[in-house]
């Protein structure tokens, strides 16, 4: 474990502001952001952590409880782990990184045992690791971070990466908002780990996953992957924020007038719920769980009771409405994509982990519930932090680098007003929260959304800079509006119907598009094919 002599060093700053110099700043501090963290120490590194919220009670994992797929290294299991989720991803996993993330989320959820964190047994005694709580999970992370010697910065957003004169990403600036002042770092290397974009849709825990990390890293040229696996719809009470839909699989949906829905399920049946909301309000009633079923309900996720007992329902016995809350890239499979193994991305000095980096190499183009990202989450955060010690090893000292801001929107001074975050944001919502432009999505809708989605990117590019008050919530709703049109790009480039990418217009999965759909920019958004992994594979051995 490192000492204090690891410990990020702060170095001189303007007025009212703070500055820090370390070897890896991690931007982000969920699972894949501590476990970046914990590594990059492990490694030797001087790490500080800035954290949008209170690392450790921020973000989705936090707040709920999670599958991890955490499968014993049998070779039969893992065949099978494997097997399972390739159809459903629309065959684009590959196969080595999906035996790369089993091998190495055996080894950490091993490591959470020896921290300390309380799995539980089944009734041979065997401890049950492929599941974890949220709460206590991160309690024990924030934990481990600081034991290792990692500055955490809570309640410090970041805003825009930091550049050096040979394009590499060399730290990050941002606000702390219990301080009202700002904070630099000078890192050697950075690793995004800000989760995903969920567009403010009010799915629990998700109020910071705005896609901020996405927005920072395409200022500086990254690229990303599998955007079109971005419209990941999640149950939930009409009236609550829990999108847990595991309990799901044991209700009864049905319409206004109490007859069933055909079709509508949890699994495989929730565009039949999407279709049904369009037409007027849907129900939900646990009715197929008996006694036993509902005792280990409540004891293995009681948060997701708790919209239900304080409005007095009994979801087992009484109906109640439903709706189909936007998770985007936090349940989707898109985001940063990665060049190596060590989770670099196309940019020198630049990592990406979590959910802020795209899932494709694993789950294709669907993901589903917490098990694959969770693994993901640790997997990716350890590789990540690893490799960013290792690069920052190579480069010189920071001191001697000259850097230069890459924010742009919300940043730049111009002669025109500035824009209003709140009302860019409810803009985007209205362009990525319909079922009839997002779930079920069609070229001509699509390119009506884009139409509207790039006017709304020209104005805010040239708006004025984004007062001390506002910058926050600018930079919010201008990385919304990026993901959006990242989305967007990407599911017109895809004419087919893949993994949880559907085309109404092209309903069927065509075997000639089994690639990967790459795309990036800001004023322009652009997209190019790129082969799946078993052809890169092949060429690279001709």
């Amino acid at each position: 474990m490192p000492n204090q002599t690891h410990r990020a060093e702060r170095v001189s700053a303007p007025d009212g502001s703070v500055a820090f110099e370390a070897d890896v700043l991690v931007i982000g501090g969920g699972p894949a952001g501590t476990w970046a963290a914990v590594n990059a120490a492990e490694r030797g590194a001087r790490v500080v952590l800035a954290d949008k919220g209170f690392c450790g009670t921020s973000g989705a994992t936090a707040s709920a409880g999670t599958g991890v797929w955490y499968i014993d290294p049998n070779p039969a299991l893992r065949e099978v782990a494997m097997t399972n989720r390739e159809k459903m991803g629309g065959y684009l996993q590959d196969r080595r990184w999906m035996a790369r993330v089993l091998d190495r989320t055996y080894q950490q959820s091993n490591r959470l045992a020896d921290w300390g964190y309380p799995y539980p047994v089944d009734d041979r005694g065997g401890p049950q690791r492929n599941s974890l709580q949220g709460a206590e999970y991160m309690r024990l992370m924030r934990k481990r971070t600081k034991q290792a010697g990692v500055t955490i910065l809570d309640h410090s957003p970041a805003l825009e990466l930091l550049m050096d004169d040979d394009g590499a990403v060399a730290g990050a600036s941002g606000i702390r908002r219990q301080k009202q002042d700002r904070w630099t770092v000078r890192a050697r290397a950075v690793v995004i780990a800000t989760g995903g974009c969920a567009f403010l849709s009010k799915t629990l825990g998700s109020n910071v996953l705005t896609g901020d990390g996405y927005l920072m890293a395409a200022e500086v040229g990254a690229e990303f992957s599998s955007m079109e696996f971005s419209n990941a719809y999640a149950i939930s009470p009409a009236f609550g924020s829990v999108t847990k839909t595991l309990f799901y699989g044991w209700a009864t949906f049905s319409y206004d007038d109490g007859s069933v829905v055909p079709g509508a399920a949890s699994k495989g049946g929730r565009s039949a719920i999407a279709r049904a909301l369009l037409q007027g309000p849907v129900y939900a009633r646990l009715d197929k769980a008996d006694d036993d079923v509902q005792r280990h309900m409540r004891a293995s996720q009681p948060n997701f009771f708790l919209p239900f007992d304080r409005t007095g329902i009994d979801p087992f016995k009484d109906r109640f409405p439903v709706t189909l809350r936007l998770e985007g890239t936090v349940r989707g499979t898109g985001g940063l994509r990665i060049v190596d193994d060590s989770c670099a991305t196309s940019v020198p000095g630049l990592y990406a982990a979590g959910d802020a980096a795209t899932r494709e190499l694993i789950c294709g183009g669907f993901t589903g519930g917490g098990s694959h990202n969770a693994a993901w989450a640790m997997s990716s955060g350890s590789w990540a932090g690893q490799g960013a010690a290792d690069y920052a090893r190579q480069v010189g000292p920071i001191a001697r680098r000259k850097l230069s801001s890459a924010g742009t929107v919300g940043f730049r001074s111009r002669q025109r007003r500035a824009f209003e975050p709140a009302a860019l944001a409810r803009a985007v919502q209205g362009e990525v929260f319909p079922y009839e432009l997002n779930y079920f999505r069609e070229a001509s809708r699509l390119q009506g959304a884009l139409g509207r989605l790039d006017a709304a990117w020209r104005d805010v590019s040239e708006a004025d800079a984004a007062g001390k008050s506002e910058i926050l919530r600018a930079r919010e709703a201008a990385a919304m509006l990026a993901t959006a049109r990242w989305m967007y790009r990407s599911a017109l480039a895809r004419q087919e119907s893949r993994g949880m990418h559907r085309r109404d217009d092209f309903p069927n999965q065509d075997d000639r598009q089994r690639h990967y759909v790459t795309t990036g920019g800001l004023d322009e958004i652009w997209t190019v094919a790129r082969p799946h992994a078993e052809a890169s594979y092949a060429e690279a051995a001709e």
